[in-house]
């Protein structure tokens, strides 16, 4: 079979991707995945390492998620939804990387700090530093399905129980009740404390799904606003929708629960949030997953913040990878971050113990650059730490 051929099977592949492709995956593991193949699952064997859960996560979640190297949102997976793509040209996935990327740590080291504190309270509960899981769902048509359900959430949500962090589990907009029933259950046999994204189906039905994550012990909830864009839309079956001011009153008001809008990218939506009540909001694109062609959260959050100042909690998501990801995200204006597609891939390499490695490895890497930035306290992280594109607070 000739390469133009197998390019057109996969039909993932713009201008130039199969070079990326080659550049991930070695030659054998490309021709099986063109092929249509399902990879052979070997056992991971010997010390864990991010390394070895990286590769692992690569044969376990392919053609889903490609597990590239550096995930930038300019693979293979290009356009991939379902999957771990971007919308469209996966613009937005890939301003979340660049814009987060356009932002510098100014070094300091003329002070005291030696040991820093990563941890923060995150509404009562005290966590080990500011980066939780973000509420990822469709293990099945996100993921590949190789890992269970009750796989995934133990995966996720022990591996950041171990690392002294958040885990999540999410109602995803494909997933009927009994699958979001599941992992809450999973959750509460467990003991693991956790955040619960929703959906923004029918009022009714969020309010329906709240009560059942306040039995299952949950520190707070989040609603993905922004799910409603036309992907969800066309998942038959779901009722998904924008949500009115009178609305979102009607929602903080339904449960005792934290509740933070999630999928706010202006200054304007922000207030409207503050004004319903809300504990908080989280400054997201949905990782360029539900409207091409959006901006960077990096390059929207100081305004919001600016505008929010201090009314209400900010969380904020957007291709965290690393601590001095962490670091630059709270300098900018966020109390808190979310992790998503790296702790997913953690999960598939390692389970609950990839996840806590990958979890440690940022909070190492967050301590470090406190100390070359000289913050002995996350709250001692500001503006003055980072180099801002002007254009980010105009």
């Amino acid at each position: 079979m000739s390469k133009q051929v197998l390019l057109d099977r996969r039909g993932f592949l713009r201008g130039g991707a199969s070079v990326a492709m080659a550049a991930v995956l070695g030659s054998s593991e490309m021709l099986a995945a063109e092929a249509g193949e399902k990879p052979k699952i070997r056992p991971l064997e010997g010390k864990m390492d991010y390394e070895s859960i990286r590769k692992r996560a690569r044969e376990m979640m392919m053609p889903r998620c490609y597990v590239c190297p550096e995930c930038n949102g300019r693979g293979p997976c290009v356009g991939q939804v379902p999957g771990f793509g971007g919308m469209g040209a996966s613009r937005g996935f890939q301003a979340n990387y660049d814009s987060l990327a356009a932002v510098q740590l100014n070094s300091r080291v003329i002070h005291g700090v030696h040991v820093p504190d990563t941890s923060i309270d995150f509404f009562g509960t005290k966590i080990s530093m500011p980066a939780v899981a973000a509420p990822t769902g469709g293990t099945t048509y996100n993921m590949g399905g190789k890992l269970t359900e009750k796989e995934f959430v133990t995966a996720i949500c022990g591996g950041c129980t171990k690392a002294g962090t958040l885990g999540a589990v999410a109602d995803g907009i494909g997933d009927p009740l009994p699958v979001f029933e599941e992992r809450l259950q999973t959750l509460k046999s467990l003991g693991y404390k956790a955040i619960v994204g929703l959906k923004p189906r029918l009022n009714k039905d969020i309010i329906e799904r709240m009560k059942l994550a306040e039995q299952a012990g949950v520190v707070a909830l989040t609603i993905d606003l922004d799910s409603a864009g036309r992907a969800a839309r066309a998942t038959k079956g779901q009722t998904v929708e924008p949500k009115t001011f009178e609305q979102l009153k009607e929602l903080v008001s339904a449960s005792p629960l934290p509740l933070l809008f999630k999928g706010i990218m202006t200054p304007d939506e922000a207030e409207l949030c503050v004004q319903a009540g809300a504990a908080g909001i989280v400054v997201s694109n949905h990782g360029g997953r539900t409207l091409a062609d959006t901006p960077g959260t990096a390059a929207v959050l100081p305004r919001i913040a600016d505008k929010v100042n201090g009314r209400c909690y900010i969380m904020v998501d957007g291709t965290v990878a690393r601590g001095t990801d962490v670091e630059k995200y709270l300098a900018l204006g966020a109390q808190c971050t979310l992790v998503g597609r790296h702790f997913v891939r953690a999960a598939h390499g390692g389970l609950e113990d990839g996840v806590a490695l990958f979890a440690n490895k940022i909070k190492s890497e967050l301590a470090v650059a406190m100390v070359l930035t000289g913050a002995q306290r996350i709250s001692d992280i500001n503006r003055k730490m980072i180099v801002i594109p002007p254009e980010y607070l105009a």
